[in-house]
């Protein structure tokens, strides 16, 4: 581990703690005596089963980077961000399976973006839920108004006839 001030790798644990699926450890360099914090995540073994049937590895960062791009210039603090990715991961690794679909995922930043922030809701929901057209993206907006629970699914949408 290199010294985030001085960028030796000569350093030492000073205190270590488990935090959920993560261990937080204190550390000191030995070159400047500076002290920083590092965060250790545990890998979890899950993989995401995609609409077209393939099967990809649990990518925390993947969930980041779509709630950031769907959360772009709203008025959303980094670390609610941070939050919501931290709550969806805790869900999919809470159900013990080793293969979710990727609509559990989906449905869950869905979920978390309604509360956090309307806009980003529909810019999200927009791309998940693939939808068609302005009318389609119009009836989710009223949803959101009107506050019923479910939106329009992607396979729903499919079987109805779109």
């Amino acid at each position: 581990m290199r010294c985030p001030h001085c960028g030796e790798s000569d350093t030492r644990v000073i205190d270590t703690r488990a935090t959920g699926n993560s261990v937080r450890r204190r550390r000191e360099c030995q070159k400047c005596g500076q002290r920083f914090t590092t965060y250790e995540n545990i890998a979890p073994t899950l993989n995401i089963i995609k609409r077209d049937g393939r099967r990809e590895s649990w990518d925390r960062q993947k969930v980041l980077n779509g709630i950031r791009i769907a959360c772009t210039k709203r008025p959303v603090a980094m670390a609610d961000i941070e939050g919501l990715v931290d709550q969806v991961e805790e869900y999919v690794l809470s159900l013990g399976r080793a293969e979710i679909p990727s609509s559990v995922v989906g449905e869950k930043v869905l979920e978390g973006l309604k509360t956090l922030d309307p806009v980003a809701y529909i810019r999200f929901a927009s791309v998940y839920l693939d939808l068609p057209d302005l009318y389609a993206l119009r009836a989710e907006i009223d949803r959101l108004l009107e506050g019923e629970p479910e939106p329009v699914r992607p396979l729903e949408r499919q079987a109805v006839g779109g």
